[in-house]
């Protein structure tokens, strides 16, 4: 009895104590909150030359951070009366076992095992509120900065490759497993023509460099060039598709555009090529036409990649040396430069700058499948891989690259704004995030219940002289999106 009278009266104790202090800390967080909203007052009062809108959105994020590391304060304090709490109760226990003669080394290490735990709970809470300030600040950014202005909804099945006219009028063309390439007027998201002249799943689309022709990839070993005409329609007011909440929010792969009416089934067919060129003896996975636009390269599951003359059909070059199939290629914008990917984890560069020599540089640096690697500006060429990290490499030094960008997801085919240098990277995860080229994220497109992709992203694109959409996606949720992203002010927050 005498002991649990001892026992009784160290709780209470600790209770009063526990009482106490919390009041304690509601006083001092009330007088910090007094000395604190002055300042705060004052400086509202302050002339600036930041605009309003930004302004208020900036002292609303920094009282979102005060209050997060306030509440962490607290906790962290009401984690520490724990532990205190928790070590008189083990050493009452220790006093009031007498038979068992607990040694000082077993309640050392019970109060340690305990004060471990509780440790261990102190940090995690720490990362998850860090993490949550961190996401809803980039959220943010990335909300103001990319908007949602169209989808582009008619295809039948999943679509594989996007791709922006380099002539006028400007147009974006999709290229489907459904067998269709379709060609879109941007402003309204009308269909205006559709290819049907491929037997297969279309793989990818190019437009010429100067004339009014794509260039497809199919699934039925060909690549055909064909030629469109069309007329755009009168643009019709863009719906505000923002999202109002402040949460993104998750979708199933359920929820996806109602395609029961065919959009494209209204618009002209084309059925029959200009040219069609056959050599492969697998899937064309991918075709780009050469600067100048009388060449085409075609990449195949064949473990090929063939160089063609436009006007004559005729195999020029067979490029051989993947070991597996090939997933992409790639052409320069200014130069006589080709670069493949391949699932043997490299990407090869191909040099016919020189007619009489045809030279092939090998870049070793991923661990699984090179899903595709473009050109940029300059030097440098990136590629994305399903081993989840993107690489930008000097063409002048292929041992290793100049920068790393490591993700969660297996990367599609990804494409930058040559003017900005910036990257779009499609994801398994349905998600699309924008680097710049020294790996620093700038943004992540929007995706929530009612916009963005609801299934795997397998392409991207950029339009650097469109006004209103400057980026392109598409996915495998039968849709391809367009959005203007607010470079400057991305280019600003980093």
């Amino acid at each position: 009895m005498p002991t649990e009278s001892a026992s009784c009266s160290t709780a209470r104790q600790a209770k009063q104590k526990r009482k106490s202090h919390s009041l304690s800390i509601r006083r001092t967080n009330s007088s910090e909150q007094e000395r604190t909203g002055l300042p705060r007052d004052m400086l509202e009062g302050q002339d600036s030359k930041l605009p309003s809108s930004v302004r208020s959105t900036l002292l609303e994020l920094f009282g979102q951070i005060e209050r997060e590391f306030e509440n962490l304060y607290i906790e962290n304090l009401e984690l520490r009366r724990e532990i205190d709490t928790l070590n008189e109760r083990l050493a009452a226990e220790g006093q009031a076992i007498d038979g068992a003669e607990l040694s000082k080394g077993q309640l050392k290490t019970k109060a340690s095992h305990s004060t471990s735990q509780l440790s261990q709970k102190l940090k995690t809470t720490y990362k998850a509120s860090t993490s949550k300030i961190v996401s809803s600040f980039k959220t943010t950014t990335s909300r103001a900065a990319c908007q949602l202005v169209k989808e582009y909804i008619g295809h039948r099945d999943g679509i594989w490759d996007v791709s922006v006219a380099r002539t006028q009028p400007v147009v974006l063309g999709t290229a489907s497993a459904d067998h269709t390439a379709l060609l879109w007027s941007i402003e309204t998201g009308k269909c205006l023509v559709k290819y049907a002249g491929h037997v297969g799943s279309v793989n990818s689309i190019k437009f010429h460099p100067s004339e009014q022709l794509a260039l497809t990839a199919s699934g039925d070993q060909t690549a055909h060039i064909w030629r469109y005409a069309v007329q755009l329609p009168t643009p019709q007011p863009v719906a505000d598709t923002s999202i109002s909440g402040e949460d993104e929010v998750e979708c199933s792969d359920k929820d996806e555009p109602d395609l029961d009416g065919d959009v494209s089934s209204d618009c002209p067919t084309i059925r029959v090529p200009l040219t069609s060129l056959k050599s492969h003896q697998g899937v064309v996975i991918a075709a780009d036409w050469l600067v100048g636009g009388k060449q085409a390269v075609t990449a195949s599951w064949d473990r090929t990649a063939n160089l063609y003359d436009v006007e004559t059909s005729e195999l020029v070059h067979s490029l051989t040396g993947h070991d597996q199939e090939l997933t992409h290629c790639c052409t320069h914008p200014t130069q006589r430069l080709v670069v493949t990917s391949s699932r043997d984890t490299t990407f090869r560069l191909w040099d016919f700058r020189d007619p009489s020599i045809h030279s092939v540089n090998v870049f070793q640096g991923h661990t699984d499948t090179v899903t595709s690697a473009v050109f940029t500006v300059g030097d440098n060429v990136v590629s994305g891989s399903d081993d989840r990290t993107v690489k930008v490499w000097d063409l002048k030094n292929m041992r290793s690259p100049i920068a790393t960008i490591r993700t969660d997801s297996a990367i599609n085919r990804i494409n930058v704004c040559v003017g900005q240098k910036i990257i779009a990277l499609p994801h398994d995860n349905r998600q699309v995030r924008l680097f710049d080229m020294s790996g620093v994220r700038l943004a992540r497109l929007p995706r929530s219940s009612r916009q963005g992709h609801r299934r795997m992203v397998c392409c991207s694109a950029w339009s650097e002289d469109h006004p209103v959409c400057n980026l392109f996606t598409c996915g495998f949720d039968r849709q391809a999106i367009g959005w203007n992203i607010n470079i400057p002010a991305l280019l600003q927050e980093k």
